[in-house]
């Protein structure tokens, strides 16, 4: 299992669950490929693309949903 956290690193979340990065994109994280990105944490990139608090929260949820399917579904 996966667990994604506000501290995790965005190219580390798009290394080990490349099917998360349409979620990324979808809230206008468009630059997941640039250097910098890469290295950013959930966190840092959610404060510089106005996420915060609930709006965060509710991402790193929907990241590791998505993150977490494959391992769900190899269980059953």
């Amino acid at each position: 299992m996966i667990q994604i956290t506000k501290d995790t690193v965005i190219g580390d979340i798009l290394d080990i669950a490349p099917q998360t990065a349409p979620i990324f994109l979808s809230i206008g994280m468009h630059c997941l490929g640039c250097p910098s990105s890469r290295g950013e944490t959930v966190e840092e990139a959610c404060m510089v693309h106005g996420l915060a608090g609930e709006d965060m929260d509710k991402l790193i949820a929907i990241v590791n949903e998505e993150a977490n399917k494959e391992f769900d579904e190899s269980a059953q």
